[in-house]
């Protein structure tokens, strides 16, 4: 398998320090009283917010090992960044413009922020390289703010770096549901690498994955099917028929008490699994899909994941919660990068390792992502793999397999009390 070129750029390291001699100030560093944040600008990007901690200590030096932000580039990006604009001489540039207060109101009136100053680092030949780089690392001086005080000079510490963090990018040929093919996306060439075999039959008690099943599983709950979906199953089989990665229902997809969706209180729940190496027709979790759908005025489908640690008995680390658009699908993904408003609890940062099961408080960044479609579309997933998560091509298939529940649990999640019509692109 042959990655396609990705780089990240990561900006940390953050830390704010204003010098001057205002009131109250000590060893000449003088402290806000208003929180302070910042904007990450990068041309043809999302403009990211993150906030600056205030640094009191002229000897102190922010946690390198933080990052607030990260961009992945590939390589037309890159090349785009590189080309001059049309109104401009030189090349895009890195942004970070720093100000104090926040947006909003307060008692009914408006606050505005105070722009502090900005750092900025123009995009050059070094970022295609291909090899690390720090491009930039310690305090500088971000300019004056003469509303703040006339002789104060805010600095700003950060550190940006590029490194190399090529990506497998992989692609379902058609509906999760119609067993399609699954093939790695090289330029324009598709390379078959896994099938994908949808079942919506209960397991047989021959089937290895049977004893993960409750025991409550009947022939008489087949009567109120309707009102319940479960049975689903999706195996992942690699080009010699094996099968070497799994996902199925364990908790059925069924409305909420007062309602007629699935709905928080109550989400339906998929079991990733992975075969054994060590024992044939045996299956080791791996992890677990916990989905339901957020009413509003437009309705979403929050997928949340949990990676189960063998070494913790199992224990649940939740990795990712992210929510989707029921109507026009979106992107599930795994990186402690970026932030995940929706996230109930701190989420955990997995180390470079290919089975993907140890983890590290330190190391994180981009994991893999799946972009889905809405209600009703014919989804066909888009999935990017890290590369450095990845040592045998097993490794790659338990992904393909939590892709293919973030897929299903977008049909999983639609409402009971309609059937959803082929030509349905709106999720209520």
């Amino acid at each position: 398998m042959n990655p396609q070129a990705f780089i990240r750029l990561s900006i940390g390291s953050l830390g704010l320090r204003v010098r001057g001699t205002a009131t109250g100030a000590k060893s000449g560093i003088s402290v806000l009283s208003s929180p302070c944040v910042c904007e990450i600008r990068l041309r043809g990007f999302p403009v990211q917010t993150t906030s600056i901690p205030l640094v009191s200590s002229p000897e102190a030096i922010p946690d390198t090992n933080n990052t607030a932000s990260s961009f992945y580039l590939k390589e037309s990006d890159l090349k785009a960044l590189l080309e001059p604009g049309c109104l401009l001489k030189h090349h895009a540039c890195l942004e970070i413009v720093v100000f104090t207060g926040r947006k909003g109101t307060h008692c009914g009136v408006g606050i505005k922020r105070q722009q502090i100053g900005t750092f900025k680092l123009e995009v050059g030949p070094e970022w295609g390289d291909g090899k690390p780089v720090i491009l930039f690392n310690g305090w500088i001086g971000i300019g004056k703010n003469k509303r703040l005080n006339r002789n104060l000079g805010a600095e700003l510490h950060l550190r940006v770096k590029l490194d190399p963090d090529p990506r497998y990018i992989f692609q379902f040929e058609d509906k999760t549901k119609l067993s399609p093919q699954i093939v790695q996306l090289q330029g324009t060439i598709k390379q078959p690498i896994f099938s994908c075999k949808f079942s919506q039959d209960r397991v047989s008690p021959r089937d290895p994955l049977s004893h993960f099943w409750s025991s409550s599983s009947d022939s008489s709950e087949l009567d109120i099917d309707k009102r319940e979906r479960k049975g689903w199953k999706v195996k992942i089989h690699d080009l010699s028929g094996s099968a070497v990665a799994a996902a199925f229902i364990t908790t059925p997809f069924v409305p909420s008490t007062g309602c007629d969706w699935v709905a928080r209180s109550n989400p339906g729940a998929w079991l990733i699994v992975r075969s054994d190496v060590c024992r044939p027709e045996s299956w080791q979790p791996w992890g677990k899909l916990e989905a339901w759908r957020e009413r509003g005025i437009r309705d979403s489908i929050c997928c949340r994941f949990h990676l189960l640690s063998e070494e913790q008995e199992y224990a649940d680390l939740l990795m990712s919660e992210i929510l989707i658009s029921a109507e026009k699908g979106g992107e599930f993904y795994i990186d402690t990068d970026r932030q995940v408003r929706a996230a109930s609890s701190p989420l955990h940062s997995p180390r470079g390792s290919g089975d993907f099961t140890a983890l590290s408080p330190v190391a994180g960044g981009f994991v893999m992502s799946c972009r889905v479609q809405g209600e009703g579309k014919c989804s066909k997933p888009l999935v990017q793999l890290a590369m450095r998560h990845v040592t045998c091509v097993e490794d790659v298939a338990i992904f393909m397999a939590l892709a293919a529940a973030v897929d299903l649990s977008i049909e999983a999640c639609r409402p009971f009390r309609r059937k959803l019509r082929r030509s349905a692109s709106h999720s209520w």
